[in-house]
């Protein structure tokens, strides 16, 4: 096994979801697997708090493939930088050794050159990482979030990225003003899913993490909110799939449209 193929797989052990659907459509849940569970008492009543992950639940990072397809030489550099950039977060996580998302991305994209056999000057570089700042939303999220916000929920999302970032995301994708709040993981200096990342969110927001629902498209994401004792929404994006070994969220849609549809049923009007 090559270098690169290491790479691969031990990126994908985390859950990563190949942005061109490598991993193929998500698993049905069967009727033999563990059924969701609270690990938190609710300190409400009616419908949950919506914490939406943002890149690939919200944003879609296909735009970057031609981009980063040009500068590396292969079409497949995309999701090497961002299998990188998720095993280096996790790296960052457990050796408690953290460095903010865009010197990873940074680090990620050095690491993707060499992989690659490419020289790229630190200006092309910070270009190229920097097109995350500016992706679009996909196509049926922005009608999806503003019918939920028409619905009465409350709604704040919760991303790996710097503060700084996802502002520059949210704002370029024209979805800010739908989102309370912009949480981030700087504060606990650890990135999802640790379950340590999720918590915070619950006690600036005066709530218990069970009055939380984490709507993402990554199931490490969904594994690591549930843990935390939040619920989950999965978003089945093509190339997603659940952690198989974790409890199954109770919302499961393959787009946000479905999803939304599924939590305007389950989480009722206090």
């Amino acid at each position: 096994m090559n270098r690169r193929d290491c790479l691969t797989m031990i990126g994908f052990s985390f859950g990563l979801s190949a942005a061109d659907g490598l991993l193929g459509p998500v698993r049905a849940q069967g009727s033999g697997q563990r059924q969701p569970t609270e690990t938190a008492q609710r300190q409400t009543t009616g419908r949950r708090i919506l914490v939406f992950d943002v890149i690939e639940t919200l944003l879609d990072l296909a735009p970057l493939k031609a981009p980063f397809a040009e500068a590396f030489g292969n079409p497949e550099a995309l999701k090497t930088w961002f299998t990188t950039l998720l095993q280096y977060s996790n790296i960052a996580t457990m050796t408690g050794d953290y460095h903010p998302f865009g010197d990873l991305g940074l680090a990620a994209a050095d690491t993707t050159a060499r992989l690659y056999g490419v020289t790229l000057s630190p200006e092309a570089r910070s270009a190229l990482v920097g097109r995350v700042r500016a992706l679009p939303p996909h196509p049926e999220v922005p009608a999806a979030l503003a019918r939920l916000k028409q619905e009465g929920f409350r709604m704040v999302t919760l991303t790996n990225s710097a503060p700084s970032a996802v502002e520059a995301q949210l704002d370029h994708a024209g979805l800010r003003p739908l989102f309370e709040r912009a949480f981030t993981v700087d504060a606990v200096r650890a990135f999802k899913p640790d379950r340590r990342t999720y918590s915070p969110v619950a006690k600036e927001l005066g709530v218990s993490p069970a009055d939380l629902r984490l709507v993402g498209a990554h199931g490490w994401d969904i594994a690591g909110a549930l843990a935390a004792g939040c619920v989950g929404a999965f978003i089945a994006r093509p190339g997603q799939e659940l952690y198989p070994l974790a409890p199954p969220p109770d919302v499961i849609g393959p787009d946000l449209n479905a999803v939304a549809s599924r939590i305007i049923e389950v989480e009722r009007p206090a």
